[in-house]
């Protein structure tokens, strides 16, 4: 059962293609393009579109003008998903109808109040028909479990199946660096969850941990972890990637890949972790730091933020541990507990 249903159609006659006007193919296009024998599509496409939390993040100062790009930030992070996800469900219609809702199991239900064409889901669905120069139809049906708005990116892991789903679906034939390429327009965070695939296009294996640098167009892959378990706490309120960006820009911090990487390669449990946004972050949303102060006296556990917040984390020793403190967690007020573990 799903709740909190947002659901619109999309006319082809009133979508961004139409049988006399079609979007002309961008350049990757172009390069992939050629003879291609038809094949008709599979019916119906279902993909896990996995959350993440980034273990350590460290943000250079923004680019500055003249640039290629002006006022953005490189990054060096340690990505690494973990095991909450939403569901994706992709078919082919004949005309494209778009469903968003809560999953009855989600840990926390907040309203779905942003304009459907705004959904990074919806986005990626046009930018891909947009590329392809003609219309792909489809039935999306998105069953949310991740929270919005956390650093946990819900709306990139989403815009990610997508591609990957319509691309199958559709039999485009779009290698995983080009729907990489064509994601940077969609956000910094999205090449992470586009993963090559151990068999099958569309399957729904996690994203190999990584080291994601540069604006987020650069994804190493890592071998996997053992699967640590966290405590997820996840605050009422959010924090607005942009407002927290411009608190950075204040103080900027150089660019810290050497120990990023370092991070990355130790054996054991993650230790030493950090955030460069975590001080804008309690800027921006000055009951963060109070919160935190009150949920790590509660667990007894140090919390670290993930992306720009306001979502924190705790290392766990193990599952058990990790719900035993989610119990303790859920004295503190205005925040909700989630058990996980990296996948």
């Amino acid at each position: 059962m799903l709740r909190g249903r947002c659901e619109a159609h999309h006319s082809q006659s009133a979508a961004t293609h139409d049988a006399t006007q079609r979007a002309k193919p961008s350049p990757l296009a172009r390069r992939n393009s050629g003879p291609r024998p038809y094949h008709p599509p599979v019916p119906t496409l279902t993909r896990r579109a996995w959350a993440k939390i980034n273990l350590a993040l460290s943000v250079g100062p923004p680019q500055p003008p003249g640039s290629p790009k002006p006022g953005w930030h490189p990054i060096c992070t340690w990505m690494h998903a973990i095991d909450l996800f939403d569901d994706l469900t992709v078919e082919a219609a004949a005309e494209s109808r778009y469903e968003l809702a809560w999953a009855e199991d989600a840990p926390r239900i907040s309203p779905i109040d942003w304009p459907i064409e705004k959904d990074l889901a919806v986005r990626a669905h046009r930018l891909l028909e947009s590329h392809a120069g003609r219309p792909l139809p489809i039935h999306l049906r998105l069953a949310k479990r991740i929270p919005v708005g956390g650093g946990l990116g819900g709306g990139s892991s989403d815009a990610a199946a997508v591609l990957q789903c319509v691309n199958a679906l559709y039999r485009l034939g779009l290698l995983t660096g080009t729907l990489r390429t064509l994601s940077q327009s969609l956000g910094s965070d999205v090449a992470f969850f586009i993963d090559e695939a151990p068999s099958h296009p569309v399957h729904d294996t996690a994203p190999r941990p990584a080291i994601v640098s540069g604006f987020g167009n650069r994804v190493e892959r890592l071998p996997a972890r053992r699967a640590d378990s966290l405590l997820l706490i996840v605050p009422a309120f959010g924090c607005p990637t942009p407002a927290v960006y411009s608190a950075y820009d204040a103080a900027p911090y150089p660019l810290r890949a050497s120990e990023i990487r370092a991070l990355a390669a130790a054996f054991g449990p993650p230790t030493g972790l950090f955030n460069d946004l975590e001080t804008p972050a309690a800027g921006v949303a000055p009951a963060l730091a109070p919160l935190r102060a009150a949920v790590s006296a509660a667990t007894g556990l140090p919390l670290h933020m993930t992306g720009s917040g306001s979502t924190l984390f705790a290392i766990t020793a193990s599952r058990d541990e990790a719900l035993e403190l989610a119990r303790g967690a859920a004295a503190v007020p205005g925040i909700t507990a989630i058990p996980c573990r990296l996948v």
